[in-house]
């Protein structure tokens, strides 16, 4: 398998895995300190990294004062982080088995548990993204076991959820999010998933209209 394509789709994992996990629940110490403690990773993160806040805290204060009331209002409260509720003429929740993207988890076998990730329905765009990260991985071993025609197939299904879920709304809520993030650190992890996920769809393009450069 080529080492770049290798570390492509390794950085896919490693950004689908970042961003589901702060979208999908209140930041704890353990996740804040370890993007602080890595210069890539904070890197990700350039208003946060000079926010007044960050350096004038300890952790546990600027979680508990700032972080979390800031994931309340934007992940529970007053943003609404499902695809339902922006693709559906009536704005509502779909939270039963009638939810399309539920349909395609269970055709997947992708489980979710709601009750522990805290959201309503599969609709939500911390389950959205957890579902592209477990098809990058996916991809990743298929690449590995030198399979690249399922490793391609893979890839098309990333390409069509993308496309006919994804790019429907997140985008437009993410949006919405940096416009109304009370702090540094979502604001960031705003930008930086729509702006991943405007990238990787442009890279799913490529290798859908041309295949993988390199075979594994």
């Amino acid at each position: 398998m080529n080492n770049d394509l290798k570390q492509e789709q390794t950085a896919r994992i490693n950004l689908y895995a970042l961003i589901s996990r702060i979208m999908m629940s209140e930041i704890d110490e353990g996740l804040l300190k370890s993007i602080e403690e890595d210069e890539n990773m904070l890197s990700f993160f350039p208003t946060f990294k000079e926010w007044k806040k960050r350096k004038e805290l300890d952790s546990k204060d600027l979680i508990e004062r700032y972080l979390n009331v800031d994931f309340t209002n934007l992940f529970l409260l007053h943003l609404i982080p499902y695809e339902s509720f922006y693709t559906r003429d009536d704005q509502m929740l779909e939270t039963g088995g009638d939810n399309p993207v539920q349909a395609i988890f269970n055709a997947f076998e992708f489980n979710v548990q709601l009750d522990k990730a805290r959201v309503m329905a599969a609709d939500h765009i911390a389950i959205e993204l957890e579902f592209m990260y477990e098809l990058c991985r996916a991809e990743l071993k298929a690449l590995e076991e030198g399979n690249s025609k399922v490793a391609q197939e893979i890839a098309q299904i990333q390409y069509g959820f993308m496309r006919d879920h994804i790019l429907e709304w997140a985008p437009m809520y993410l949006l919405n999010v940096k416009s109304e993030a009370g702090t540094a650190f979502y604001f960031d992890a705003a930008d930086l998933a729509l702006e991943f996920l405007m990238s990787d769809f442009e890279y799913l393009t490529e290798l859908k209209n041309s295949g993988y450069n390199h075979q594994a």
